[in-house]
């Protein structure tokens, strides 16, 4: 494949993908963004995604293998977060077009050969996970069953179909795709107490393995579907992971969508709406709690029997991030209350510091905020102060990189983690495309 780039403080020469589109893109926000450090922060972690991580092949058809960073792999999540703002790009330039289409293809390909995994190889080059104790191949980084992973699959391929009306990445070979997301989706309903799926790990970290001989914590089958890990890639305490859970009801309507316009098959495409409304209702039924300061709130994961954990981690799709994901309306009074919990002490990974103050994760531990949580918090805002202030943090902490990183210490901006960690540079010029060049 190539020796990968790395990231500089300024963006490099020998860049892996360039468009045109893109370039004049960057030049001509200069004027509109006015604030020369935000524009240099913008000018590197918009292309940063196109620069380092994508490896491009036109033929025989178009193909997209994108890493996730300075982690040599790729993750079904990270890859469609990542190219996701170049989209509203893509009639502009062909040659990003394909780029986009060659990602669907190889997502596609990789959830044939292992719905459950959500992270892969370039080819068959094996893995540092390769004795984890779960149906593990070459191909595969890392076989987490995360239910986030199938659900950006299917936000990626509606979204390139709704903006180009390409019909040619609707093939027999996606419709075996698509019915293998929903059967996977149904099996972790575990609705007849069978376990498809169980993972686990040799390992000092608690949550990178599975509790319950690789089952996780059991559930009682209610209609949500089971996802054994996070966004975070941290195990779920219990494992009907909530935003995970909207995530794939929104996603199972688009899913039907697309099957009743491209192959007519109504049987299949009632099956998706069915299951989207089943989730609906459990959620509605079974994830709203009542909070003694916010009121009526969503918990971050419950199981069925009535445990519920009240708590928001900054990897999306979490409960901050459920409007941006088109899950639910911003003014929801529920979603509201929630984002008030979210955005406080209350909230057990929300850490205020001297530099930074924001949603941390059990992946990085305590004291580390992530900009992805930050940026997130402004995506979903609709107060221009609490936006200004987002992007006040998130400017005064790159520590003179000019990219954004995983994790930062709330004390400490020099003090981070991932110094190349391109999902959270793509949200970022999401959110400054948002803010001042639209």
């Amino acid at each position: 494949m190539g020796t990968l780039s790395q990231p500089q403080a300024r963006r490099i020469s020998n860049k892996n993908f360039t468009s045109a589109v893109i370039e004049d893109f960057i030049v001509a926000a200069k004027v509109k963004i006015n604030n020369p450090q935000l524009w240099q922060l913008f000018s590197q972690t918009f292309p940063n995604t196109l620069d380092t991580t994508v490896h491009y092949s036109s033929q025989p058809q178009p193909d997209t293998y994108i890493i996730t960073g300075d982690i040599n792999a790729m993750w079904l999540r990270d890859s469609t977060a990542q190219i996701w703002p170049y989209l509203p790009f893509i009639l502009k330039d062909s040659n990003l077009q394909n780029l986009i289409k060659g990602l669907i293809n190889r997502q596609a390909h990789y959830i044939l050969l292992d719905p459950y995994a959500n992270a892969f190889n370039f080819a068959q080059e094996g893995s540092i996970w390769s004795n984890d104790h779960t149906a593990m191949r070459k191909e595969i980084h890392e076989r987490k069953w995360e239910l986030d992973s199938l659900c950006y699959h299917i936000r990626l391929v509606h979204q390139y179909w709704q903006l180009t009306k390409d019909r040619s990445i609707f093939t027999a070979q996606w419709l075996n795709t698509a019915k293998l997301i929903y059967h996977t989706l149904r099996g972790q309903q575990h609705q007849n107490g069978e376990y498809l799926y169980t993972f686990a790990r040799t390992t000092k970290v608690a949550s990178d393995t599975l509790a319950n001989a690789g089952r996780g914590n059991p559930v009682n089958p209610i209609g949500l579907i089971a996802s054994s890990f996070r966004p975070s890639d941290d195990a779920t305490i219990f494992p009907f992971l909530v935003p995970s859970n909207f995530f794939a009801s929104r996603m199972l309507h688009k899913l039907a969508q697309l099957i009743i316009i491209h192959y007519d098959d109504y049987s299949f495409a009632n099956d998706c709406n069915k299951m989207a409304l089943e989730i609906k209702h459990a959620l509605l039924s079974h994830a709203i709690v009542e909070h003694k300061v916010f009121g009526k709130i969503f918990a971050y994961e419950i199981d069925g029997f009535g445990s519920q954990l009240l708590q928001d981690d900054a990897n999306a799709p979490n409960l901050l991030s459920l409007p941006y994901f088109d899950c639910i309306n911003s003014h929801d009074p529920i979603y509201q209350n929630t984002r008030k919990f979210i955005l406080s002490k209350a909230n057990p990974w929300y850490f205020s510091g001297k530099v930074l103050t924001g949603l941390g994760s059990l992946h990085t531990g305590s004291d580390h905020v992530w900009p992805i949580g930050i940026i997130m918090q402004a995506l979903t805002s609709h107060d221009q102060s609490e936006i200004d202030t987002c992007l006040e943090l998130l400017l005064n902490s790159h520590a003179d990189t000019y990219f954004m990183h995983e994790s930062i210490n709330k004390d400490n901006a020099s003090d981070y983690t991932r110094p190349w960690f391109a999902w959270a540079n793509s949200l970022f010029a999401e959110l400054i495309v948002k803010e001042f060049l639209i």
